[in-house]
């Protein structure tokens, strides 16, 4: 089947397959979410979740209001998303809120409603991701909070994200061990109307093994709803690099095996979506997916018949080699060679990355 028509072929197993934006550092402008809006339905894509985490409103001043501007663009976002037939979703983090929360609770319920009442999101996630666990009734006091927003919002589907996400030593190396039975006190006690996001085996995954996502689902008592964090690039060694290849390892069979798959893309949003065509490529084609393929497909149609090119000979410098090893004469090759195509978004964020535009945040703690 040729790549470029496989999305007239939909696999009958195709999962709920979306986008969020859910990385540390500068988010992506306006102009680029709308276009996304426009962008993801054309490709596979039922959804996309706005929850960058530069966001202070939807953090650490989850809080507070949005400025009239953001708000503003907000509701042209969640529109243009409509009128596209994609889901719109919000992804609030209630930093902290489990301490003294009988204090915190009004605030939190006036936030949930204004998120209901100016931009009526078809999907609210509570993210409890990225927080210290220093409380022992960590799941308890999550399980009160995520069950109060489901009381207020009128989302139609709930999604949360535990602060233990997947089995990866880092996560206790970084905030502390995670409390006895977390998991399985969440996956019992929480809503059934919540999906519970899971990264995989690490924060980072390359694959989902069958009898891993098993056991998650024995856990969380129903099939975990997957965070990809590729191609995301925003940690302090991943910032480097610009994942440009193929999805691989996410077979078909995932469908069977999971509730839902969103993308954490990269900072670079024009390039993103040399990766993410290609997700729902190998949903579709199953056995006969073929990553360089799909790679080669996805490259020309978002890039175009001059750059493309140049992208494919350069892949391995910029997602292997990665920005930090290149030699001064790699770094000026690749300057040179995309300087003649300013203008065009994919060469000018490939400039923009070669001239270190894309900084780690240091808030970022688990590259």
């Amino acid at each position: 089947m040729p790549y470029s028509t496989v999305l007239e072929h939909p696999h009958p197993l195709q999962p709920k397959l979306g986008v969020i934006e859910g990385f540390f550092g500068k988010g992506w402008s306006w102009y680029a979410r709308r276009r996304y809006a426009q962008w993801l339905p054309r490709h596979g894509y039922g959804f996309y979740i706005y929850a960058p985490k530069e966001d202070a409103c939807l953090r650490k001043q989850w809080h507070s209001p949005w400025s009239e501007a953001t708000l503003h663009e907000l509701k042209l976002l969640a529109a243009e998303c409509r009128a596209n037939g994609l889901a719109f979703g919000i992804g609030l983090s209630p930093m902290g809120a489990h301490h003294d929360y009988a204090h915190q609770r009004p605030l939190l319920e006036a936030k949930v409603r204004l998120i209901d009442d100016e931009l009526a999101p078809d999907i609210l996630a509570v993210l409890f991701d990225d927080m210290k666990s220093d409380t022992p009734d960590l799941a308890a006091c999550q399980l009160t909070i995520a069950h109060d927003i489901a009381s207020w919002t009128r989302a139609p589907r709930l999604l949360l994200c535990p602060s233990y996400y997947s089995t990866d030593p880092i996560l206790e190396k970084v905030f502390g061990p995670m409390p006895q039975g977390y998991l399985t006190e969440l996956g019992l006690h929480l809503d059934p109307n919540f999906d519970i996001f899971w990264t995989g085996p690490k924060v980072m995954s390359k694959s989902y093994p069958s009898d891993h996502l098993a056991q998650v689902t024995d856990w969380l008592k129903r099939k975990p709803f997957l965070w990809d964090n590729y191609p995301v690039n925003d940690g302090s060694k991943s910032s480097a690099f610009l994942n440009l290849s193929a999805f691989e390892d996410r077979p078909a069979r995932l469908a069977q095996e999971l509730s839902g798959h969103a993308v954490n893309p990269m900072k670079q949003a024009a390039l993103s979506t040399i990766p993410l065509a290609t997700l729902p490529m190998s949903y579709r084609l199953g056995d006969h997916y073929h990553p360089d393929k799909a790679f080669h497909a996805s490259v020309q149609s978002s890039c175009g018949p001059q750059l493309a090119p140049l992208i494919e000979e350069d892949l391995a410098l910029m997602q292997a080699v990665g920005l930090n090893q290149l030699t001064p004469e790699q770094h000026q090759q690749l300057q040179t060679r995309y300087q003649a195509y300013r203008g065009q978004v994919c060469a000018d964020e490939i400039l923009g990355w070669l001239a270190g535009e894309y900084q780690f945040d240091p808030d970022c703690l688990t590259d």
